[in-house]
Order: C-alpha cells, then sequence, then structure tokens
C-alpha cells in the first residue's frame, strides 16, 4: 500500500472519531460499520484486573469507570481461567443492557471453543456478548487451525446473535493478523498499537500500525488498541497521558487499558475526557524518542507474550 493511499485510510478515518461531547463527558466513537458506539477508552479485565486480587475490589473498580463514562468491557477466558469474565458478570448485574461487552476465546478446535463460549456466557450471566474475539493470534500455523475449527464456531454464533459481532486479537506478528483481515469477514479486530511499536526495527517492519491497521481501515472494521503501554515497559519514556493520547489519536474505536489501581482509573479517564488528537508530526516525534533498543525489546517481549 503506498504512502499516500494510507494517509487517505487514516485520514478519512479519523474524520470520524473527533469527541462529540463537552469535556465532562467520556468521549465516544463509531465501531467500525458494526453501528456500536463505544467509550474511547476501554477497561481492560486482563491480569491488571486481576491485580484487584479478590472480587471485593475488583467489583468496585469496574463500577467506578462504568459511573465515569466507560462503556466498552474487555475480557477473555484466559484471563485468570475464566476468573475474570466471573467477575465481570457479577459487575454487570443490573448493568449490562449500558455495556458493549467483549470476551475472547483461546480453543483453535471447534468442539473446545464451543465448550469455551458455553462457560463464559455462564459467567458473564449473559445469553449473548457484543463482541467475541479470536483471542492471541500468534503464527501463520496457528491461523490455519483456527480457521478450520473457531472460526466456524463464530460464524455461526454470529448469525444466531449468540455474538453480535466476531474477530481476532493479535499482538505477536503483525503480517500474520494482516493475512487473517484480509481473508475473513470480521467485524472487529484488536491489536498492539503504541507509540514504541511503529517504524523499523533491524530493518524490518515491525509496526501492527503501518502492517495491519490499513488493512481494518479499508475494510471497515472496528479497531480497538491495546498494550498502550506495552505491558508497562513503555512507561517512564514519556508520560501516561502522552501514551494515552497517541493510540487514541490512531483510528481506532477504542484504546484498552488495564487499570490496577482506582487512582489510574481516574487518571485515565480524565486523560481520556479532556483528549484532544496528537498531531501527526508529535506523534512521529514521541516515537522518534524510543530508542531502536527499547522497540526491539518490547517486539522480542511480544513475541511470546501471552495474556492471562
Amino acid at each position: 500500500m503506498t504512502g499516500s493511499r494510507r494517509d487517505f485510510l487514516f485520514a478519512s478515518a479519523m474524520a470520524s472519531l473527533a469527541p462529540l461531547h463537552a469535556e465532562s463527558q467520556m468521549p465516544t466513537r463509531l465501531l467500525g460499520s458494526t453501528g456500536a458506539r463505544v467509550s474511547a477508552l476501554a477497561f481492560g479485565c486482563g491480569s491488571r484486573f486481576l491485580a484487584y486480587k479478590t472480587p471485593e475490589a475488583a467489583i468496585p473498580a469496574l463500577h467506578r469507570a462504568l459511573d465515569l463514562g466507560v462503556t466498552y468491557v474487555d475480557t477473555a477466558q484466559g484471563y485468570g481461567n475464566g476468573l475474570s469474565e466471573s467477575w465481570v458478570g457479577e459487575a454487570l448485574v443490573g448493568r449490562r443492557d449500558k455495556v458493549f461487552l467483549v470476551t475472547k476465546v483461546g480453543a483453535r478446535d471447534a468442539d473446545g471453543a464451543a465448550r469455551m463460549i458455553e462457560g463464559s456466557l455462564k459467567r458473564l450471566k449473559t445469553d449473548h456478548v457484543d463482541l467475541l474475539h479470536i483471542h492471541s493470534l500468534t503464527s501463520a500455523q496457528d491461523l490455519a487451525e483456527a480457521e478450520a475449527g473457531v472460526l466456524k464456531v463464530l460464524y455461526k454464533l454470529r448469525d444466531q446473535k449468540v455474538a453480535r459481532n466476531i474477530g481476532i486479537t493479535c499482538h505477536t506478528n503483525p503480517e500474520v493478523l494482516k493475512t487473517a483481515l484480509e481473508r475473513h469477514d470480521f467485524n472487529s479486530t484488536q491489536m498492539a498499537l503504541n507509540a514504541g511499536r511503529l517504524g523499523m526495527v533491524d530493518g524490518m517492519p515491525r509496526s501492527f500500525e503501518q502492517i495491519a491497521l490499513p488493512v481494518a481501515l479499508k475494510k471497515k472494521m472496528g479497531v480497538t488498541a491495546m498494550k498502550v503501554f506495552a505491558q508497562e515497559k513503555l512507561l517512564g519514556e514519556t508520560s501516561i497521558e502522552n501514551l494515552v493520547r497517541y493510540s487514541m489519536s490512531l483510528p481506532v474505536a477504542s484504546a484498552v487499558c488495564g487499570m490496577p489501581k482506582m487512582e489510574h482509573i481516574e487518571q485515565n479517564i480524565a486523560i481520556a475526557k479532556a483528549f484532544r488528537p496528537m498531531p501527526r508530526i508529535d506523534m512521529d516525534k514521541l516515537t522518534n524518542q524510543i530508542s531502536e533498543h527499547k522497540k526491539l525489546a518490547i517486539v522480542d517481549f511480544f513475541h511470546d507474550h501471552q495474556d492471562a
């Protein structure tokens, strides 16, 4: 894809992302062509949610985020072997219709995926999810296994409205994600999009922003950013505000952030409510401030990192 074509896609997508509300409210954005409008900041319910240790601590934290305007809640069966889903299910009692609920399935075979999803729905105390992702695509072989099994289950569940939308996540290999997005009819995708994964590392492109994101935009998929802080590896390189603003300034519907303390919830939501797009020149400057050594370390870390 030429640079001019990529710039055109980005500019077109960005036109729909401007906050529609006053600064005191959470900005919302359309999730691609799904028709759903979601909060520009999403509550990640992975290891950082599990860091609350008990449901007595975790559930009030999620409630606080919802009360402050977060509507996109992102969990997975693989987060604590269902523990995150159980806590989310309890937290959403009486609030389910106010939330865009997302979970992920890690199994690749059809039977295993079907059983896993059935368990997810029970833990989440719901008969449907708004988005069901194939969790953590890694390699061409992994994609082939997913195509032969779990992907067929997702298509069926979407037809049955058990999953209103389907998608796939990846933080490991942008080329494999690009292939998956080109081949299949996904409504949405989630990928690693942060200030430390732009550009070349050892002469090779390693960026989801450059490789996979343009495909999702061309196909009008919803896109959510994850690994905004690169699993904390970007903290200290610049301010938290800059890292959040960078990811939110990309043509994404929402930036998924883990927030393991109440003060993180307050801080990140304040940043989201005051959001103004970061000019591209400032985004490039921010990325250039991060050393090639740091970028390579991030690539190496995520090569075999598993969400849990």
